[in-house]
């Protein structure tokens, strides 16, 4: 209803419309015809079965983050040999949710739909404020109105108020439907619709604020605005010019634009965007010095990559490296066996995980390495192949990556420390064993009689940490290695940890150990200023305990506490700990680097996050008020139920910064709660810290249910009125729903 009349008028779309019969493919038994339809709202796609009385389903185009055409799915590339590549295509969702795999009967209708979708998706991306709102407007009088007659009677409107999370007395909602049935016919039309929306949405909450620096309660003249910006944004530099540019872009008066004054509109226009977010926009680009060595940043990492679901009888994917690479992820982890065919295999060894080829990881990883960030990425080698096949592996890493594969010292000269993210951009880097040193292979030293015998950590120190040192598999398996793949590691050659002291006097930059977390925390515990020190010199890999059958994730926060660069994380696995890595990496233009503060960079310092303030560090106070929400979603499909909202505000940093307060509850109102209540922190050490905002539905006889959630560094937050624009379980947005704080403190 309010896509660009150039667009309605398209010819792709215009098919769109009239629907399409195109075959749903699971599998290479399981493909069905389905009868795919674009409704008038050039929002939602609807689809069915083509037999009558069966049920129809529905999708956003706002959910469809990418269209892939030809074979560019593993359900489409098994059934290759049936249907032709300009047939088939991939409708890519965001979040956790599966592909959906189609074949339309003709390269023609497949392009209509796969151009068609993908301008449907541009026009979405380029739409204003202004814009979403009037569609989120029309989204609900569709839903509402049941009979289709473009007419809203007062119980099609009451039905509406639930479904949109409010519960109102009948008599307040009597009056403002009489209040916007201007025709007074008794229904609402279109406008008189938006009317009553705008009515509903009306938010006392910033008027108040509006109306405390307006002069005469109608505008803000420029004066009355820089005030509102320097005393509660805490804006300094550059106001006057600041306040211009906020009434260019958000007031929709053209007079008021004029006269250089912003009205009540233009000011909550201004407080939901970025702008008015609690993220600092600067900081969402990339803003952080690139240069520095490599284990002096962060690095968004995965474990288990290849899975899409628990680590026994999940399915190996590889959209699970297409998604954690969307996501910016930096590290990702194959785990190696010998396959058929010489033909080395991908799956959680020795568990009904499904299989795949590691030829196919590698062209994945070609195809999407660079896509989200220039920066580099980090293949994370698990070997539990014979020498046979990693020669094979081997191949198919400098067939298929080419240039991308780092093969040799940068600028081909020794090294004497690690190179920084900028100097390797677009390269991938393998993580690995390796025969002998850097020095070695510089020198030509290694030959065949070096081939051989390197003992393999990480399964048996998994299965050790797990399952308390059990003598009988204390042994160290050696494994032989081959030539061929131990040329492919350069900057990260895995090695096994002895001691701090061992490490002090013997390492070399380019060697990582990786730890279990419960071996992790045992350090932190015994040794962290020890392990900070350590991970200021080289790389660190942390990943979950060999228990975590079901895919669960640890805190990362304590292994980033301790300068632990490469923190693996099953990204399929949503959650607390997913949150704070999506947080953590949402700085910096998303690129999965993040620079460590300087005092766990320095070799001097002797930064202990047990006890931090030995430091000297000075505290600092966070006060936020937590004003009101806005259109939280449903937790509870049941009809009628409406949430009863609470907020809870987490921080995640050194053990002394650990909190969580919340607001009480609201009874029975998810469309606007207001709460007004304060909650007070003392951080010590902000570098480190993030916070999470979480809003839940209270319960008083079982846990309560999650509504959403937004965790962001504190290093991040804008002070002053903010909204927070909340996100769902899996990470993705859920617009128009967010809380309106007030931020003091950073």
């Amino acid at each position: 209803c309010l896509t660009p009349p150039r667009i309605q008028a398209d010819d792709d779309l215009k098919s769109m419309f009239v629907g399409t019969v195109m075959r749903k493919i699971k599998s290479r038994t399981w493909k069905k015809q389905r009868y795919f339809r674009l409704q008038e709202d050039c929002m939602t796609i609807w689809y069915k079965s083509k037999k009558a009385g069966n049920t129809h389903s529905t999708f956003s185009v706002g959910d469809v983050e990418a269209v892939r055409e030809g074979h560019q799915s593993e359900v489409l590339l098994s059934i290759a040999d049936e249907f032709p590549p300009d047939r088939c295509f991939t409708l890519v969702f965001r979040g956790r949710r599966g592909n959906l795999d189609l074949v339309a009967d003709s390269s023609g209708e497949a392009q209509s739909w796969i151009k068609g979708i993908r301008k449907l998706i541009d026009n979405l991306e380029h739409m204003g404020q202004r814009e979403k709102l009037d569609q989120w407007i029309c989204d609900w009088f569709k839903k509402a109105d049941k009979n289709r007659d473009g007419q809203m009677n007062f119980k099609e409107v009451q039905d509406l108020l639930k479904m949109m999370n409010v519960d109102m007395n009948e008599h307040h909602a009597l009056r403002l439907f009489t209040t916007a049935d201007k025709s007074q016919s008794g229904t609402l039309e279109d406008d008189e619709f938006v009317l009553f929306y705008k009515m509903l949405t009306q938010r006392e909450d910033v008027l108040r604020v509006f109306q405390e620096y307006s002069g005469d309660g109608q505008k803000l003249t420029l004066q009355d605005l820089k005030d509102f910006l320097r005393e509660e944004q805490l804006r300094e530099d550059g106001v006057q010019q600041y306040a211009l540019k906020l009434i260019e872009r958000y007031e929709p008066s053209d007079t008021a634009r004029m006269l250089q004054v912003m009205t009540f509109d233009g000011f909550l226009m201004y407080l939901t965007s970025p702008e008015g977010s609690i993220f600092n926009p600067t900081m969402v680009e990339l803003y952080q010095d690139m240069t520095q060595p490599l284990c002096h940043y962060f690095i968004s990492s995965s474990h288990n990559t290849y899975l899409l679901e628990d680590q026994i009888r999940g399915h190996s994917s590889v959209e699970g490296y297409i998604r954690a690479l969307k996501r910016g992820c930096r590290c990702v982890e194959v785990d190696c066996w010998d396959g058929p065919n010489e033909e080395p295999i991908v799956y959680h060894g020795h568990t009904f995980t499904s299989k795949i080829f590691f030829k196919d990881v590698v062209t994945v990883l070609g195809n999407y390495a660079f896509k989200a960030s220039q920066y580099p990425v980090i293949l994370s080698i698990e070997n539990h192949c014979s020498v046979e096949q990693q020669k094979v592996m081997a191949q198919h890493l400098t067939q298929i990556l080419g240039d991308k594969l780092l093969k040799t010292p940068l600028h081909g000269k020794f090294p004497i420390g690690l190179p920084s993210p900028e100097d390797l951009k677009g390269k991938i880097l393998l993580k690995g064993k390796k025969i002998g040193g850097l020095e070695d292979s510089m020198n030509g030293v290694v030959d065949d009689s070096l081939m051989g015998e390197v003992s393999d950590e990480e399964e048996t120190a998994e299965f050790n940490d797990d399952h308390h040192r059990n003598d009988s598999i204390r042994h160290r398996v050696k494994q032989s290695l081959s030539k061929e793949l131990s040329d492919c590691v350069v900057y990260c050659k895995s090695v096994h940890f002895s001691s701090f002291k061992h490490s002090q006097i013997h390492s070399k930059f380019y060697e990582i150990s990786s730890f279990t977390e419960s071996k992790a925390r045992k350090h932190i515990r015994e040794a962290g200023a020890e392990f900070v020190l350590h991970n200021a010199r080289q790389l660190s890999r942390v990943y979950p305990s060999g228990l975590r059958t079901d895919s669960s994730n640890f805190n990362p926060q304590d292994m980033w506490n301790a300068g632990c660069q490469i923190v693996a994380l099953n990204f399929q696995t949503a959650g607390v700990e997913m949150d704070l890595n999506d947080g953590l990496f949402s700085q910096n233009g998303h690129c999965g680097y993040v620079l460590k503060p300087a005092f766990m960079r320095n070799i001097d310092e002797r930064f202990d996050p047990e006890n931090p303030q030995n430091g000297g560090y000075k505290p600092l106070s966070l006060s936020i008020q937590v004003i009101s929400g806005q259109q939280l979603p449903k937790v509870n499909i049941k009809e009628g139920s409406i949430i009863d909202p609470l907020v809870r505000v987490e921080i995640h940093g050194v053990p002394l910064d650990q909190a969580k307060q919340e607001t009480r509850y609201i009874d029975n109102n998810g469309f606007n709660p207001v709460w007004y209540d304060t909650l007070q922190f003392t951080i010590h050490i902000p570098e480190l810290a993030l916070v999470r905002f979480v809003v839940e539905d209270y319960d008083k006889t079982s846990k309560n249910d999650f509504v959403g959630q937004f965790t962001l560094p504190f290093t991040c937050i804008q002070p002053g009125y903010r909204h927070i624009h909340l996100l769902s379980k899996d990470g993705t947005s859920i617009p128009p729903s967010s809380l309106f704080v007030h931020c003091q403190g950073p």
